[in-house]
């Protein structure tokens, strides 16, 4: 039986059961920013949030089997769970102040793997304890989360030594078994048995969380590297990855006097604007099924008809094109910034192919690769020219300007045209 104020403590712990989702990840969160740094790598940041959600968790059932230890006289067997919770809060306070893992670990490894024996042994063995020793499989196996695996080696074996141990001395240490009510024995199995099962459970899912949302992460910043298709075949098949494409429409946009901006304009306010401005773009490549290949500086490269091949690349780019230009007014009207953009686009065979091994970047060659930059470097400020190229493919759903033959640097006279917008009978 527990005394009133340990029963309010314990009933502190069932409230943790049926917190709704957002408020569990609240109290995740701050257990888990015990002792981080922002300098920490994942596996670090994993490892101390981790074990200190243990502690606490054990921390607070231990309130449980030092009440009622001491509620039957069992001083002894009262004052090993007491010292594990004093030793985990005095670890956890010192992990707030120094950040430092090791010596936290190594004591929660200890504490988690001795003490159960410790305890099980001062009550009389198996029967008399209700198997108590049980709670060290928890803080064997939890060594695998904030250890390395030939780490946590040594832990689980001590954890099997002490197993045997408590074998071979419980018909000695049973003989002086403390007397625990014979009804009490059955509730502590369940205690035990509960206690341990939660404790794992609530740990794993917090780690396939954690792990879930690093994975989250790293998939999303892989994907803004590569394509999907692309990233999930290098993931299948390491290795050089090339292929031709024989109809893609390839675009870049370039902010027009973007030096000149950059120097009258408070850095902070010229990143802001790229940021606002590309990540605009990365939402209407998306939109439109275009492929962003990378920036280059204030430059914008995307591509329609890769990985993905599709008869209607040549209009996905027009449409992007246009709905950047309105974007960019928008957005420089708004931050009362007067920027334009230059973009050129052709269409025609490529190759495509993932380069690099530490860090990888997906990217175009060809012909077509340059004479689409050329469209642009020999535009109009806040113009679209298009190839003779792309305007065949666009056909009559948009309209154009001629621009007649204009001379691109290395490609000798080429045939341009501005792309202005939809026709009228095919707008909207």
């Amino acid at each position: 039986m527990l005394t009133p104020v340990r029963a309010r403590r314990t009933s502190r712990i069932l409230p943790l059961l049926m917190l709704d989702s957002t408020t569990a990840a609240r109290v995740l969160a701050r257990v888990a920013a015990i002792g981080l740094l922002a300098t920490d790598s994942d596996t670090v940041r994993a490892q101390k949030a981790a074990l200190s959600f243990t502690a606490i968790t054990i921390t607070l059932l231990s309130t449980i089997w030092v009440a009622t230890y001491a509620f039957l006289g069992l001083l002894l067997a009262a004052a090993i769970p007491l010292a594990y919770q004093i030793g985990s809060l005095a670890g956890l306070a010192m992990l707030a102040r120094t950040k430092d893992l090791r010596f936290f670990r190594f004591s929660q490894a200890a504490m988690m793997t001795v003490f159960p024996f410790l305890l099980q042994w001062t009550l009389g063995g198996y029967v008399a304890s209700s198997a108590i020793s049980l709670w060290s499989l928890v803080g064997a196996i939890g060594t695998l989360f904030y250890y390395s695996t030939a780490e946590s080696v040594p832990w689980f074996a001590l954890f099997l030594v002490l197993t045997v141990v408590s074998g071979v001395i419980d018909p000695i240490v049973s003989q002086t078994a403390a007397t625990v009510p014979a009804g009490l024995r059955p509730a502590s199995f369940v205690l035990n048995v509960t206690g341990i099962s939660l404790t794992a459970y609530v740990l794993l899912q917090y780690v396939v969380r954690a792990r879930d949302d690093a994975f989250d992460r790293s998939e999303a910043l892989l994907l803004n590297i590569l394509p999907r298709k692309i990233a999930d075949r290098l993931k299948r098949e390491p290795g050089v990855i090339a292929e031709a494409y024989p109809d893609v429409s390839v675009m870049f946009a370039d902010v027009v006097d973007f030096t000149v901006f950059a120097e009258r304009t408070p850095p902070d306010q010229v990143v802001g604007m790229l940021d606002a401005v590309f990540s605009e773009f990365d939402a209407l490549a998306a939109r439109h099924g275009v492929e962003k290949i990378k920036t280059i500086g204030d430059a914008y490269m995307a591509a329609a008809g890769l990985p993905e091949p599709r008869a209607d690349h040549a209009q996905a780019v027009a449409a992007l094109a246009l709905d950047m230009r309105t974007a960019l007014d928008r957005i420089s009207g708004l931050r009362g910034q007067a920027i334009s953009l230059r973009i050129g686009i052709h269409s025609g065979p490529v190759i495509a192919g993932v380069i690099g091994r530490d860090k990888f970047i997906y990217d175009l060659w060809g012909d077509t690769v340059n004479t689409a930059s050329r469209m642009e470097s020999h535009g109009v400020p806040g113009a679209i020219q298009v190839s003779e190229a792309t305007r065949r493919l666009l056909g009559e759903a948009y309209e154009f300007e001629d621009r007649g033959e204009i001379v691109l640097k290395g490609k000798g006279r080429r045939r341009a045209y501005l792309l202005l917008g939809r026709a009228p009978s095919t707008a909207g």
